[in-house]
């Protein structure tokens, strides 16, 4: 088989069909107005190396990250703030729970088990410059736009659905971090957290996210390498919740993804795989971006442990 770098339209078309009929595995997330109502069906995938690039699907199709937005927040604080810093916020343990869990944040005494999940990705947001949420927001969006030469943006619309929603999980994780002392202002770190992950993309942008951590793309501000790394082992160890030990051994790539249908492979040294597909499992992983990637992966032989 062809290496990433030269896997044809056509090719990808096979693998990316095959792969969509698993959709009928799952659900789209039904607490969020706007992503309820997305076509449970649909597949659209962006491959990219440095020098190659190959996609399928509605790509001009726009999502939120969601929790896909969780990787590239811990690259910048990383960046701004160093890795000593990081480390006092936030672990890098794998969890086997939900990724909301307050019965986990209690078992860690309130320090976040990995950034991956809410908890961690709170108390990181409560660390974002910026007096306000939106600043913060906007901070971030605008450094990673400059960064990957993308055109993130906030999508209004889903964020008022989920201010909407059912917050109750969250809530209790941001009453709970409050308490242990983790935040420096709890409904900040909250709104912060919730705007970041409306941030919307096509599978474009996220696949030129991805090149980022690949170490395949050109930054506007070069990445140190150790960064890099640290984010693609939270995300080989973390990124896919308590599923992650299962894919890091069926695919063996780093991941993360997001209950909008979001998912993010990143190809160390070769590139990334982006795709979108909103029908999700039990754990919210997206059921045809995860078979495509683990086909490709075992096909092309793209394990980091190859």
């Amino acid at each position: 088989m062809p290496p990433l770098t030269s896997l044809s339209a056509t090719q990808l078309a096979t693998y990316a069909q095959i792969a969509q009929a698993q959709a009928i595995k799952g659900k789209v997330i039904g607490r969020i107005d706007p992503l309820a109502s997305a076509n449970p069906n649909e597949l659209a995938v962006y491959i990219c190396s440095e020098h190659h690039s190959s996609s399928y699907g509605n790509t001009a199709c726009r999502f939120p990250l969601m929790s896909v937005i969780k990787p590239f927040s811990l690259l910048f604080l990383l960046h701004h703030c160093g890795t000593d810093s990081v480390r006092q916020w936030v672990g890098m343990q794998p969890s086997d729970m939900p990724f909301n869990s307050l019965e986990q944040l209690r078992a860690d005494q309130g320090f976040p088990r990995n950034p991956m999940i809410n908890s961690g990705a709170i108390a990181l947001a409560d660390k974002l410059p910026g007096t306000t949420a939106t600043e913060r927001c906007t901070a971030l969006c605008q450094w990673l736009n400059q960064q990957a030469n993308v055109t993130l943006r906030l999508d209004a619309t889903v964020l008022t659905a989920v201010r909407q929603s059912d917050r109750s999980a969250n809530l209790a994780l941001v009453d709970y971090l409050a308490a242990c002392n983790v935040l420096h202002n709890p409904s900040l770190a909250l709104d912060t957290y919730e705007q970041i992950c409306c941030l919307s993309g096509q599978v474009a942008d996220l696949v030129q996210l991805g090149q980022l951590l690949a170490g395949t793309a050109q930054p506007a501000q070069p990445l140190l390498p150790q960064h890099r790394q640290i984010v693609n082992a939270v995300m080989l160890t973390c990124g896919l919740y308590a599923t992650s030990g299962r894919y890091a051994v069926e695919i063996g790539l780093p991941l993360k993804s997001g209950i909008s249908g979001a998912l993010l492979a990143v190809v160390p040294r070769q590139g990334a795989i982006a795709c979108y597909s909103p029908a999700l499992d039990d754990i919210g992983n997206p059921v045809a971006a995860l078979a495509l990637v683990q086909q490709l992966s075992q096909d092309l032989q793209l394990s980091v442990f190859s």
